[in-house]
């Protein structure tokens, strides 16, 4: 392919005499005469200081940098943000939360857009990064490469075999409350249970998202399976950005790659690995850029035929490291390709298929307890399950491992803000049987959707993780388990039945029927709705209120572009 094919976008930017002012405005950042004659490779970084999810990612991405000027492209290294759900959540902060995925993905699609970058490589941290670069890079549609800024190590209290995370903080502040723990002991575990870089340490959201990327072919294998401070996740680094000047020289494109069939890979491989319900959310987000038609039932017609194998944390004992030191991902898809479990055809960013990239891979060693075999699961079926009924008309997303049983019927106790709630859970009003209703937290009506791990946390540090549900129009954090059910649709500030329930009313959550009801004759549900009056919008103005006005239904993707 011929330089300047490598070059169809940076070339109207840069060639020419009339372009002289714009190679101008690079020399002072590092632009030689030679360079303006070399791919323009972007390098979209998510450094912060914010979070320790990110904190060493601008290192990171000088390793991509090198990688792409190496392979005879000319990188430029940018920024964008990245927020902590960890720190704001519980607060009003967390309505910003999923606000950043669609800021994320703005931004790099307008330096990328402006700047002419013919390549990308966008390294992620934190949960809405990934999902926030995936969208961007699907709308560009340049040949790209995602990385994950890798996991964290467990923390840990001198003397204690117990491995820490932010989990665990959060489980703490629930026993707190109860007087099992005391001032001593919650210091003791939020000063140990963060101890460096990288994202959180179980199958939370970060580490789903990041295997759900490798699974759709976006990452090189072994990105989501590589502690953040590690050499092998240098070596990724440097090698994604040699990668994505070979891509250019193959003309294999991110829409190229992702098809609707390496998004039921990313779907199986996140079933499999008993990941976050926020993956629902965020696949059918990308799936919208990309073009590709997916939907909720998507994720029942799958779930009815994968198993969930993986013993992680939140639901099961392991941690994200522990499955690193066995082999990460990969021996997992080799098993599930083995089984028929995934589409073997589809491309990656290493140019092969995925059949091609895991030719080779060995098992896992024997005797290890992460990764199940398939004749033995944890669950014989998706533990995300999609809801319908009365309460959840276009569908709800509920996270049923199996060890909270699979039906809970129990009387609503209905807030209508998490800090409401997580008010009365503190205060110990919650008995075994409430199912907690927490409304008015949708896309919409948060606005922001956020996320439910402080309330779902102290349940859980209570001890009343199987004897009490939670419902609700917003989110839970990857590291939420029990009983619950969210991204209930209609949401409650669109007029959704959720709006309509009342403390008292009686509530059951039927995994098997794949039922969300609320016991009230419909008769009784017409004289509420009249009754009902939508809440004025709680912002007016600023960021918050542009996307409460532009934003899509969850079970959409809660997606800000959508007929546009």
């Amino acid at each position: 392919m011929s330089q300047s094919t490598l070059r169809q976008h940076s070339s109207i930017v840069l060639d020419g005499p009339d372009r002289a002012p714009s190679r101008a405005m690079l020399y002072p950042v590092g632009f030689k005469p030679e360079d303006f004659s070399k791919p323009i490779i972007g390098i979209a970084s998510t450094w912060s200081m914010v979070t320790p999810c990110n904190m060493h990612i601008d290192q990171l991405a000088r390793e991509a940098e090198r990688g792409a000027n190496d392979a005879g492209g000319k990188a430029i290294v940018f920024n964008t943000i990245t927020i902590s759900d960890g720190i704001s959540m519980g607060t009003e902060g967390m309505k910003y939360s999923l606000v950043s995925r669609e800021v994320i993905a703005d931004s790099i699609e307008t330096v990328a857009g402006c700047e002419g970058m013919d390549g990308l490589v966008a390294l992620g941290g934190c949960d809405k990064n990934m999902p926030g670069c995936l969208i961007a890079l699907a709308r560009l549609n340049r040949p790209a490469v995602f990385v994950y800024g890798g996991t964290i190590l467990p923390g840990c209290i001198t003397g204690s075999p117990r491995k820490l995370d932010i989990v665990s903080v959060f489980e703490a502040v629930g026993a707190h409350a109860t007087g099992k723990i005391d001032d001593r002991e919650l210091h003791a575990i939020e000063s140990c249970a963060i101890p460096g870089p990288g994202s959180c340490g179980g199958m939370y959201t970060a580490n789903t998202m990041a295997s759900a990327i490798e699974a759709l072919g976006m990452s090189l294998p072994n990105s989501s399976a590589q502690n953040a401070v590690s050499p092998e996740k240098h070596d990724d680094c440097r090698r994604a950005g040699t990668a994505v000047v070979e891509l250019l020289h193959q003309n294999l494109r991110p829409r190229d790659i992702m098809t609707k069939k390496a998004f039921e890979n990313a779907i199986t491989v996140v079933i499999a690995l008993g990941g976050s319900t926020n993956a629902v959310l965020h696949l059918l987000a990308i799936a919208h850029a990309t073009g590709v038609k997916l939907a909720l039932d998507d994720f029942t017609r799958i779930g009815k035929s994968v198993p969930v194998l993986a013993d992680l944390k939140p639901s099961g004992k392991h941690l994200m490291s522990e499955l690193i030191a066995i082999g990460g991902i990969r021996p997992l898809m080799k098993t599930l390709l083995d089984a028929g479990l995934l589409h073997g055809e589809c491309r990656t960013v290493t140019g092969k298929t995925v059949a091609e990239d895991l030719a080779g891979i060995t098992p896992y060693p024997a005797g290890q307890t992460i990764i199940r075999p398939l004749n033995d699961p944890i669950k014989r079926d998706s533990h995300l399950v999609i809801l319908r009924g009365n309460l959840a008309a276009e569908g709800a997303v509920a996270k049923i491992t199996g060890k909270e049983g699979l039906k809970f019927t129990g009387r609503a106790r209905v807030f209508d803000s998490e800090e409401k709630a997580m008010q009365a859970i503190l205060a110990r009003k919650i008995v075994k049987s409430d199912v907690v209703v927490i409304r008015y937290e949708g896309p919409r009506g948060g606005p922001g959707m956020r996320e439910m791990l402080g309330p779902t946390s102290a349940i859980m540090g209570q001890g009343l993780g199987k004897d009490v549900a939670l419902i609700t129009d917003g989110r839970f954090s990857g590291g939420t388990h029990g009983f619950v059910v969210g991204h209930i649709t209609p949401e409650a500030y669109n007029g959704g039945a959720l709006a309509l329930v009342k403390s008292g009313d009686t509530i059951t959550i039927d995994a098997e029927a794949r039922q969300l009801t609320l016991a009230v004759p419909a008769k009784e549900l017409a004289t509420r709705r009249k009754a009902w009056k939508q809440p004025k919008p709680r912002y007016r103005h600023g960021v918050l209120a542009k996307f409460a006005h532009t934003v899509q239904s969850a079970s959409l993707g809660a997606v800000t572009d959508k007929d546009l």
